[in-house]
């Protein structure tokens, strides 16, 4: 075999297992590209080097934008839409008041944390429940 054909089949293998080091899906598609040159050049041998290098350039093009197309703008649904979003996973629960709510704003404890309320005034230990968020304060209303 030709060096060629050994030169595009580890470019390959490191382009996929570089991959796993700087993740982002962007390195396993140049990867794709090679393996495909791996093939091609398996397949027809006396390929001129600069028709090589041609051809893994359109096909890394070709990969790449086919994952950008039809993988990464995807609509990614979720069976928890509010995991990273803390303050959204709260909404809807009911919590006792840690201070009373003076001027529309106070305070309320939810686990290990504290949170900033704003909403009706009303006394230490009523229960409200969460109705929204802006930012890092909880929107609460009486029950």
């Amino acid at each position: 075999m030709r060096w060629e054909v050994y030169a595009w089949a580890i470019l390959a293998l490191v382009l996929i297992a570089a991959e796993t080091v700087a993740p982002g899906a962007f390195l396993m598609w140049l990867g794709f590209a090679a393996g495909a040159m791996f093939l091609l050049v398996l397949a027809f041998p006396d390929m001129p080097l600069l028709m090589q290098a041609v051809l893994f350039t359109v096909l890394a093009f070709a990969f790449v934008y086919a994952y950008r197309r039809w993988f990464r703008d995807r609509d990614r649904r979720s069976d928890q839409p509010a995991l990273n979003r803390r303050t959204s996973a709260l909404i809807g629960r009911v919590v006792k008041l840690e201070s009373a709510i003076v001027r529309g704003r106070g305070r309320v404890q939810i686990a290990d944390a504290y949170w900033d309320v704003v909403g009706p005034d009303m006394a230490a230990g009523e229960e409200v429940r969460i109705v929204g968020a802006e930012g890092m304060t909880l929107r609460v209303e009486a029950l």
